[in-house]
């Protein structure tokens, strides 16, 4: 996992220079981006709406590997991916009965070790890809989770529309803003306040610039930290850069938001 430096949080991967120069460093990468960028054309022109055209991504890329297609290179590294995530939250947090929305729960990286630990009936994922919902049942079986009854549901948008007021403790969002248009979160921000508990907490993962904030294929997106929080602000949210998730082997960054009106948890 590349680490965070001055010089990767200025770089604009959009430009053709840092193109280039990225190809010369890397030549074994350059057919590969090819055939991505390739992809990303038809899939682009077969479906203009942003939703639509990541779910054919996600249907491509599950179809070769439904660990890769999460972003994990191997099954080590989806294991451990899933680990660090289940670590942090549990150290800032997350409690066996708190009940637990994943949005963009993928083929259960994270997932199966929070259904492994929360009470019975308190997970709730939820992605746009059908083909990875099917992985992630598969997930489940392998892990022998049936008896924690988790709810795994497809989505087409960040609404929350068919979730209950005031449901969830936590609410978390791995590798789904880095994906995302900016529209996208600003309507995830609108709606979960809704669906959070007074003291309750939403964490999510972006892939944060300091430069200007671009995009890569409509696949990858850099967002500078202000503007999220800024944009959590506008929706009545509370929110706060996580430090400490810096510090951690990982190429994204983490915020995290809370109700306005509510103190965020305390971690024990």
């Amino acid at each position: 996992m590349p680490k965070k430096t001055p010089r990767s949080l200025a770089a604009n991967r959009a430009r053709l220079s840092h193109k280039a120069a990225y190809a010369l460093r890397n030549p074994a990468r350059v057919v590969p981006y090819l055939r991505r960028a390739l992809r990303d054309r038809w899939l682009r022109f077969k479906h203009p709406d942003h939703v639509d055209y990541y779910r054919a991504v996600m249907a491509s890329d599950t179809a070769a590997n439904p660990e890769a297609a999460v972003g994990s290179r191997s099954h080590d590294r989806w294991l451990a991916l899933g680990q660090m995530q289940f670590d942090f939250l549990v150290e800032h947090g997350l409690q066996k009965e708190h009940r637990m929305l994943d949005i963009g729960c993928g083929n259960l990286r994270a997932g199966w070790r929070f259904i492994q630990y929360l009470d019975a009936g308190n997970y709730y994922g939820i992605d746009i890809s059908p083909d990875i919902l099917i992985s992630a049942k598969k997930t489940l079986a392998r892990y022998e989770l049936q008896d924690k009854l988790p709810h795994l549901t497809l989505t087409h948008d960040l609404t929350f529309d068919f979730l209950p007021d005031g449901h969830f403790d936590v609410v978390h969002a791995h590798s789904v803003f880095s994906h995302s248009p900016i529209e996208v979160i600003d309507e995830c921000f609108a709606n979960v306040a809704r669906i959070l508990t007074p003291r309750g907490f939403f964490d999510f993962t972006f892939d944060r610039t300091e430069g200007a904030e671009h995009q890569v294929l409509r696949e990858d997106f850099y967002y500078r930290t202000e503007t999220l929080t800024a944009l959590a602000e506008k929706h009545g949210l509370t929110a706060r850069f996580m430090d400490d998730w810096e510090k951690l082997p990982h190429g994204q960054s983490k915020i995290r938001v809370t109700r306005a009106e509510a103190p965020a948890p305390v971690a024990d």
